[in-house]
């Protein structure tokens, strides 16, 4: 233990409590003297109750106490803390060794053979190692918010009050999000809500997101999700669809060669096609098909003619948009010919 307590030694600071023991048992029979003047002036009374012996007054409650006050100069409310913890304490029951802070917290309770009780039996002082009633050990009892929080139910109280600002709380959240050893007791669960809050802002996603595939097994496990790997490719065809759109307007070249380059594909589709056919379509002779057989070979047709009739439209007329009859009969056509 410390021999000294701030510029005392710990003898003088044993006899300067004891003094002050004494003082403050001095300042609580005088408070208590004074509720019980303020009593005498006006007696508590139930709610909506007369006035003593059914006369009327020249004064209201409120009028009284602040007139009392006033001449004694002091603020109402204290003599009105004065006065309703005196009305909880009968004489008999007050403890000279409890203060009146102690008293007036535990006036709440509201059971008065509960109150007398508690009153006598004062809680372990784990500092002094010695029972005795502190305002803490009281507003614990009364289930009021105490000035040192001592459980981690009172800290994370206190922090929560302390915390209520929104620059407070972002300051203190910053701070604790820089504590590994605090966010590793978080559950998983808990994590995934604060970061999924974090990110609700657009640029920050990006960056976190960003920081994260960089990370070879986040980025491996990550692409095992179906739907993360769907956007991700969707993304990076729109990337690329981007990039293209942006060189085609810087450079006008490009538009040229990508216009020989799509019409030397569509010609060669063409002649592909018909390649195709002249190669098959005699070494079907002899052959006998199925009315299935048929039937989807005729599907298949119906969808080579309607795309090709889509073509020349659009070769003689500019009609580039497929329409939605169209845009129907081939994935119908093509998911028939599928199936």
């Amino acid at each position: 233990m410390s021999e000294r307590v701030g510029n005392v030694t710990r003898s003088r600071y044993e006899q300067l409590v004891a003094e002050a023991r004494e003082l403050i048992a001095q300042v609580s029979r005088a408070q208590f003297c004074l509720g019980d003047k303020a009593l005498e002036i006006e007696p508590m009374r139930p709610v909506g109750g007369s006035m003593p012996n059914g006369t009327d007054d020249l004064f209201t409650v409120e009028e009284s106490l602040a007139l009392f006050a006033d001449d004694i100069g002091v603020a109402k409310s204290t003599v009105e803390d004065w006065r309703w913890t005196a009305s909880r304490w009968p004489a008999v029951k007050r403890k000279d060794e409890v203060s009146f802070t102690v008293h007036r917290i535990l006036a709440s309770v509201s059971d008065e053979t509960e109150r007398w009780a508690a009153i006598e039996d004062a809680p372990f002082n784990q500092r002094t190692g010695r029972r005795g009633w502190t305002p803490d050990a009281a507003k614990r009892l009364v289930g009021q918010r105490v000035e040192r929080p001592v459980t981690v139910e009172e800290k994370v109280q206190a922090a929560a009050d302390l915390t209520r600002d929104e620059e407070v709380a972002a300051i203190v959240t910053a701070d604790l999000l820089r504590r590994p050893t605090a966010t590793a007791h978080l559950p998983s669960a808990e994590r995934v809500r604060v970061v999924q809050e974090l990110t609700r802002d657009e640029e920050v996603a990006k960056t976190v997101t960003t920081e994260l595939l960089r990370r070879p097994e986040v980025a491996r496990e990550t692409m095992r999700d179906d739907t993360a790997r769907f956007l991700v490719n969707r993304a990076q065809f729109d990337n690329s669809a981007q990039v293209r759109e942006t060189i085609r307007e810087r450079t006008p070249a490009v538009r040229k060669i990508e216009h020989t380059i799509e019409y030397l594909d569509l010609v060669g589709s063409c002649h592909q096609y018909v390649a195709t056919l002249g190669r098959l379509v005699p070494r079907l002779r002899g052959q006998e098909f199925t009315e299935d057989e048929r039937e989807t070979v005729r599907r298949g047709i119906a969808k080579v003619r309607a795309a090709a009739e889509w073509l020349e439209a659009a070769i003689d007329n500019g009609e580039f948009t497929l329409d939605e009859q169209l845009a129907k009969l081939l994935t119908d056509r093509f998911r028939m010919s599928s199936a």
